[in-house]
This record gives structure tokens, sequence and C-alpha cells, in this order.
């Protein structure tokens, strides 16, 4: 049993050690089938999803899935710190629990307790190591405890920089393609005088944003789990809008900015892909179709009469098509997986910009307008 002991708690400190370096450290999508870290998430996202899905009212459900990311961080920088404790207090169980307590109390628990303490570099002396084995350990542990609370300094403030960084381009679309973002909008309000120019740097912004976000969320895959503030955008309905826009200009607006729209489709279906690879999201087809043909005719319409014109014929709707299943089928298992809505092609007429709208209107007893975000934490 102390070899067993022994094996056990080596392997799960060297475990959780590869398993951190993984997640916080190594700048890359880790390929190998099995990781404590995606079983945590996997394990704990579904029940989560039910659990919300099943018990609260439409109208509190997207606040309480917000919350998922944040407190999921925290539950994991825990069940790391509990699996290293105990890690050590197995080897010291192992080793003849070689403490000297004030009460003479021994067993496994007093080496659980030795291992918290010392994990945590509290230095409480009630439990002393007696041999010079049991003093290393102590000493090595007390060493992970420091790098362990350095990890979580170093680690939450690259986060919160990177989620901000997603967020900024996420709001600057409010304006420029309407709550939620969607591609009619977008060619609509770039139908001034010059707009195609403007277009045109807002889909370089796009590409280099879909560039940051994939290494971003390829090294810390947490932040996909993170909400942005209003309820009507995400990053997946941000990217998706941005898609739809790139494929009807490819598929053939006239005068439009054709080579942008390529280079900016080509990373945001890169960025959409390999974070389905990371979330284990296989491509599904949709249940109902996003843009069916009465729907392309309204689109074509809304166009024409703001001075964007789509070419007509076969070619066109074969090109867009093929476009669009370069990369639908993935956003929508990403949208099912993260239950996230995805934006329409065309948005309708009721729908007001988010900073059209205010936290507090007088409706009477001053109650939070519907729809136009949180404003629970302020």
């Amino acid at each position: 049993m102390a070899i067993i002991a022994i094996i056990a708690g080596v392997a799960m400190i060297l475990l959780v050690l590869w398993e951190g370096f993984e997640t916080v450290v190594l700048p890359r999508r880790v390929t190998r089938r099995f990781r404590l870290t995606r079983f945590f998430y996997r394990s704990s996202w579904r029940p989560w999803v039910k659990m919300v899905t099943h018990l609260l009212p439409a109208r509190q459900r997207e606040t309480w899935l917000s919350c998922f990311g944040p407190l999921s961080l925290l539950l994991l920088l825990g069940f790391w710190a509990f699996g290293l404790i105990c890690g050590f207090a197995l080897i010291h169980w192992a080793l003849g629990s070689a403490m000297l307590t004030m009460d003479g109390s021994s067993g496994f628990l007093t080496d659980l307790y030795l291992s918290g303490t010392t994990f945590f570099t509290l230095g409480l002396g009630d439990v002393l190591p007696r041999t010079s084995l049991a003093r290393l350990l102590v000493v090595v542990e007390s060493g992970m405890g420091f790098a362990f609370l350095a990890l979580i300094i170093g680690y939450l403030p690259a986060l919160n920089q990177s989620f901000a960084r997603r967020e900024v381009s996420i709001s600057l679309l409010d304006a420029r393609a309407g709550s939620p973002p969607t591609a009619s909008e977008m060619l609509r309000r770039h139908g001034y005088e010059r707009g195609k120019e403007a277009l045109r740097q807002l889909l370089f912004e796009w590409e280099r944003w879909s560039a940051e976000f994939l290494e971003g969320h390829l090294s810390y895959p947490v932040l996909a789990y993170f909400r942005s503030q209003h309820d009507n955008q995400s990053w997946l309905g941000s990217l998706t809008a941005i898609l739809d826009t790139c494929a009807l200009i490819m598929a053939g607006l006239e005068g439009a900015c054709e080579r942008q729209a390529e280079l900016t489709f080509a990373m945001a279906r890169h960025a959409v892909v390999d974070l389905s690879l990371v979330f284990r999201t296989g491509p599904r087809e949709p249940g109902t179709d996003r843009l069916p043909p009465e729907r392309l005719a309204e689109l074509r319409l809304l166009l024409a009469d703001n001075g964007q014109k789509l070419r007509e014929g076969e070619a066109f709707d074969r090109k867009l098509w093929e476009l669009r299943l370069l990369y639908e089928p993935y956003v929508h298992a990403l949208a099912t997986h993260f239950q996230v809505r995805l934006p329409p092609w065309l948005a309708k007429e009721s729908w007001a910009d988010n900073w059209r709208g205010s936290f507090w209107e007088q409706t009477g007893k001053g109650r939070r307008a519907a729809g136009k975000g949180r404003a629970d934490h302020f």
C-alpha cells in the first residue's frame, strides 16, 4: 500500500503540474485526447447549462450562464491546488507519517493538514516533520505554493487583458452593424459615399481581431466561456456576422473590397474551425436555413435601396452556398455548445442599437429596458 500511495501521489502531482503548464504557459493547442482541464470543463459546463435551462426563467438564464466562466476559473485553480495537496499528503502518509504533533495525533488527515498548511505557506508550527525526507517534501511543497500564487497573479491579468481586447471590437460593431450585428446592417450602413473604403478598413481590423482572438483563445480556452456585457452580443455572433458579410462580398457584391473580404474570411474561418477542435464540437448542419431564398430576395432589395447591388443568377447562389458551407456547420455547433444565438442575415426593423437605449427608462417603476443588456453589477 505504501508503494501504491507513493506512485499515486507522484502521479497526481505530475499530472496537475503538467495540466497547469499546458493551460497557462504553453502557447498552443494541445492535441492530446485526454486532458484533466478539458474533462473538468466538459463535466461542469453541461450540468451547469441543464441547471440554468430547467430551473431558471428565461430572463435570468444569460446572467447565470455568464457566471460560469469566472466561477469555473476559480474552481479550476482550487482543483489544481487540492490535487497538489492530496498528492503530497499521500507521499507523507506512505513514508510513515513522520510528523510531530502537539496533540500526538497521526494518520492521513494529519498528513493532509500538514500538506495544506505547507502549500499555502501558513507556517502554523503545530505539525512538524521529523525526518530529513519529510522536511525535504515540506520545502518542495512550500516552493510549489509560492509558484502557484505567482501563477495566479500572472494568469488572471493576462486573461482580463485578452478579454478586454476582444470586447472592444465587439462593442464597436454596435453602431456599424447593429445589435445583434448582421450582414445586412453592416453593408447597408456602409452604403454612403466612401463607405466601401470604411468597410474595407473594418474588415481589415477584423482580420487582425480574428488572428488575435485565435491566438488568445488557443492559449486560454476558458475565455470562450466569458460572455459579453450585452445579451444580444457575443464573440461568436460577431464572428458569424463578419463571415456572413465577407461571404456576400465574395459571392458578388459589386464594387466592394473583395480581396480584403477574402483575407478576413480566411482568418475568421480559421478561428472558428480551430475553436471547434479545441472544444470537440464537430460540424453539424443547422435545423433551419439561416438564409432561405425569400430572405435573400429581401436582403437584395434592402441593399439595392442603399446603393449596394448584389449580383443575381445561379452562379451567385451557388458560390454563396459553397462559402456558407465552409463555416456555418462549425458556428452552429459552437452556438449549441455555448448556448449562444447566431445572428440572422437580415435585421428586424424593431431592433434598436444598444447605444440608443439606456439601462433605466421611465416605465412607471423605473424598470430596466428589456434586451438592453445586463446592469446587475453596477
